[in-house]
């Protein structure tokens, strides 16, 4: 990815104005979407009418199963696989956790050296396993024989950095290691082909702009038998029939990822269905030139304040050393962003425009 999209005085840049404006209209400065993604008014509209049918119909509403599907497909769509790939559930740790239970005794896995927690523990904690760690930029380098699964976040949530996938995909086939991305700060912003790895992890809390409570998990086969998983927590929904799996040991499990879904929290997925339905309509590759022009009219600012940034070109967050404790006084005028290991750290997103840039850079005055 080019992250030299810049040039010039801040102040002379071209105006950026929000994508999908009349879906936003936030209180604040919002620029926290690396915690949590604003909602769009069609998915609160969507949310607020299935609440209301609750009161009829129950929390399971009128259509448990169809918003789930149609988010299925949506989030498919979005990073270029087919909808029976993708399994539904709540959390990135879940996810994770099944694949961990999978691994057989013994196996090594690679992990980034301070790599979000939802990816990593559940590796941790599972007995039997051999968990190693490398500084990004040397993840590649150091997956070796006997490495079973390299698994690191395509974008990191504390400073931005973006790993270099291509690089550890291919040392990963090199030395016959399967390959586990999360995408949580990547999905819906940064173009992504989950087919090109064993595992995708996706919260949707964030850039994808659904409720808490909606992941996905994305498996790269071509089925089951191809997978390397075991449906462990294999519920009702899991049966190839769910209706006729709800009592007793499930006789047959569906026949494509859909056997590793969690039953899901219905609300969560009305809302999903709409935020991912706006994101394909814009088109990541879209999102994408938008966010990435503001973080780079951010990082142009901060230079000619003499704030140097981590260095995470291409990406849409922005993480500034020594500047943690201007969070306060951001908050205080109603801007919204956040602190990551002393880091001021800002992300920008389709609901952003240049006025929000220019709003942060002089509150660093």
């Amino acid at each position: 990815m080019d992250g030299g999209r810049s040039g010039g005085h801040s102040g002379v840049m071209q105006r950026i104005e929000p994508l999908a404006g009349d879906q936003f209209a936030p209180l604040t400065t919002y620029l926290n979407t690396a915690s949590s993604g604003l909602l769009p008014a069609r998915s609160a509209a969507a949310l607020r009418a299935a609440v209301e049918e609750s009161g009829s119909y129950g929390t399971m509403g009128l259509d448990y199963f169809g918003p789930a599907a149609a988010a299925r497909t949506a989030f498919a769509r979005l990073i270029h696989v087919p909808p029976e790939r993708v399994a539904i559930g709540g959390a990135v740790a879940v996810h994770v956790a099944l694949i961990a239970g999978s691994l057989p005794e013994g196996a090594e896995v690679l992990v980034p050296e301070g790599e979000f927690s939802s990816l990593v523990n559940p590796l941790a904690v599972r007995s039997g396993i051999k968990l190693r760690t490398a500084p990004l930029a040397e993840l590649a380098d150091a997956v070796r024989p006997g490495t079973a699964l390299v698994a690191f976040a395509a974008v990191q949530a504390r400073d931005g950095r973006i790993a270099d996938m291509d690089a550890v995909r291919e040392a990963a086939r090199a030395h016959g290691a399967r390959t586990l991305v999360d995408a949580t700060q990547a999905a819906g912003w940064l173009p992504l082909r989950a087919g090109d790895f064993d595992y995708l992890v996706c919260g949707a809390y964030k850039w994808l702009l659904c409720p808490r409570g909606t992941s996905f998990l994305v498996c790269g086969g071509e089925g089951p038998e191809s997978d390397g998983l075991e449906a462990l927590h294999a519920g009702w929904v899991a049966g190839a029939d769910p209706m006729e799996a709800n009592y007793g040991p499930v006789q047959r499990l569906a026949a494509d990822a859909r056997r590793y879904d969690e039953p899901h929290a219905h609300y969560s997925y009305v809302g999903a269905e709409h935020s991912l339905a706006l994101l394909n309509e814009l088109g990541v590759e879209t999102v994408y030139a938008h966010d990435l022009a503001l973080a780079d009219r951010y990082r142009a600012g901060l230079a000619e304040r003499g704030h140097p940034p981590v260095p995470a070109p291409g990406s849409a967050i922005v993480s500034v050393p020594g500047l943690g404790d201007a969070a306060e006084r951001m908050e205080a005028a109603g801007v919204r962003v956040a602190v990551r290991a002393g880091h001021l750290r800002a992300a920008f997103h389709l609901y952003n425009s240049s006025d929000d840039v220019d709003r942060l850079l002089e509150l660093l005055e």
